[in-house]
């Protein structure tokens, strides 16, 4: 279908739905799909942060020695503002310590502020910074590994978004087998949904063909822009040119507006405080150059849908 009759379909739905034009980006309603805290990081700075950005909600987990408890107890001062993710990364998830990680992710769940389920490393390269400082270890897991199918459960009985961590333009030489495990998840579970985080580093093509194939599969642009990109030294994939979406993504964007969603994956205090700003700024650029419909639903819509969060006007 030519871009125009897609574009001209997607005001058509705007208006329908009532939404504002997306020109007006400072106006836009973002929902923040996945962002993280550890220790050092103020939790109610996080608030304010948003306040500044115009985020109006975040759904955030716990990480490093922040305490599921605190988080909870964050949520349940902001529930309009916060949807806490029960995590997976702990040390019983890299130790293979199976009993008692399903007691881990039970404990969270548990906890009525807990709403979504945080990112699953599936495969993770090992992090070092430009001046080659350790920041994060490697985790190798199988699509197919116990681990996986015990936050897959979890998901399940909650009608919560399983949210891969699969960055495969890092694997090597694994890469095919890592596909074929995920795809084997997307085609067993074809009623649940599966979100690929920082469209799980890769192009255009492989984008499309996962969305042509399964109905199942979505993906959050975390990591995807030029100032997370010159921030590290990743292989991120870069959806922009310039201060827009890059001529491949605008189109599959518009074609499949239902598939993107907005998230900045904000782990550390620096994420926070020096990049979380500037990056929902150009954003903002971006979503205002694309249909009515289409910024709606990747800034907030689709979040909206996938984790039945209350709507945003």
């Amino acid at each position: 279908m030519p871009s125009i009759r897609l574009e001209a379909l997607a005001i058509c739905l705007a208006a329908a739905l009532g939404w504002p034009p997306s020109a007006a980006a400072a106006d836009l309603p973002i929902i923040d799909a996945h962002s993280q805290a550890d220790q050092e990081i103020d939790l109610e700075r996080i608030i304010s942060l948003m306040d500044e950005a115009g985020v109006v909600r975040t759904i955030l987990a716990a990480r490093s020695q922040r305490k599921p408890e605190e988080l909870a107890a964050f949520a349940a001062r902001h529930p309009d503002r916060i949807t806490a993710a029960v995590r997976s990364k702990s040390g019983v998830y890299m130790k293979n310590k199976l009993g008692r990680f399903k007691k881990f992710l039970q404990q969270q769940a548990a906890m009525p502020e807990f709403g979504a389920l945080a990112e699953v490393l599936i495969y993770h390269a090992e992090k070092r910074n430009r001046n080659d400082r350790f920041l994060a270890p490697q985790v190798a897991v199988p699509p197919g590994d116990p681990r996986v199918a015990a936050v897959l459960s979890l998901a399940r009985q909650r009608t919560w978004p399983f949210v891969a961590h699969i960055e495969f333009a890092s694997i090597g030489a694994d890469r095919d087998a890592y596909m074929r495990g995920f795809e084997d998840l997307l085609r067993g579970n074809p009623g649940h949904p599966f979100v690929l985080i920082h469209m799980g580093q890769l192009g255009p093509a492989e984008v499309r063909r996962l969305i042509e194939a399964h109905g199942n599969v979505y993906f959050i642009a975390a990591h995807t822009n030029p100032i997370s990109v010159e921030n590290s030294i990743e292989p991120w994939v870069n959806m922009f040119d310039g201060e827009h979406l890059g001529a491949p993504w605008r189109a599959l964007v518009i074609r499949h507006p239902d598939r993107f969603i907005l998230g900045f994956d904000n782990v550390w205090e620096r994420h926070w405080t020096q990049l979380y700003l500037r990056q929902v700024a150009l954003w903002r650029k971006a979503l205002a150059d694309l249909p009515d419909a289409v910024a709606h639903a990747v800034a907030h819509g689709n979040a909206e849908r996938l984790w039945h969060l209350p709507p945003a006007r």
